[in-house]
């Protein structure tokens, strides 16, 4: 990617890349640079507060973590930085992605993280999300984000014709 990293996407395992995938492949259909980490919110704390501390000194403007279970992935993220941190519950498990979406969801006044849908449409919205905030100050892919928008209106008009 040769753009300059201004996500960084974060995953509790590599068992999560299936979902975390479609939050890379929309980012890179934007042509936003990004960066992908696989951390443990119980496993590795240390290194996920340092990747939170560190991230927006390295250029880093929006984190999307993505966890199963009851992993709290992206409330430690966001309880130690100031930057937007968009939460995607995987899905899986006992609970089918419940836990994981209290999880994010439920974090206590004054640490917000934004959570998105239970899995891929979670992944792709959180990286759509991301694209929004930073589009905010860049005009090139405010445009882009535009161009998606119109394109994805026409597909749907093209498509509400039946012939039956």
């Amino acid at each position: 990617m040769t753009k300059a990293v201004q996500v960084c996407v974060v995953m509790g395992s590599k068992s999560d890349l299936p979902v975390m995938e479609h939050v890379t492949k929309t980012l890179k259909e934007f042509e936003v640079g990004y960066e992908v980490r696989v951390l443990s919110a119980h496993r590795t704390p240390d290194a996920v507060l340092e990747l939170s501390r560190s991230a927006k000194e390295r250029g880093i403007r929006v984190l999307i973590a993505g966890a199963g279970g009851a992993a709290h992935l992206a409330g430690v993220i966001a309880s130690s930085t100031t930057l937007p941190v968009l939460g995607v519950p995987i899905g899986g498990g006992a609970l089918s992605g419940m836990d994981a979406l209290l999880s994010t969801v439920q974090m206590p006044g004054g640490v917000p993280v934004a959570t998105l849908a239970i899995g891929n449409a979670g992944a792709k919205n959180a990286a759509l999300l991301a694209v929004q905030i930073l589009a905010l100050s860049d005009e090139e892919l405010a445009q882009r984000l535009t161009d998606f928008k119109q394109k994805q209106a026409e597909k749907i008009i093209s498509e509400s014709i039946l012939d039956l």
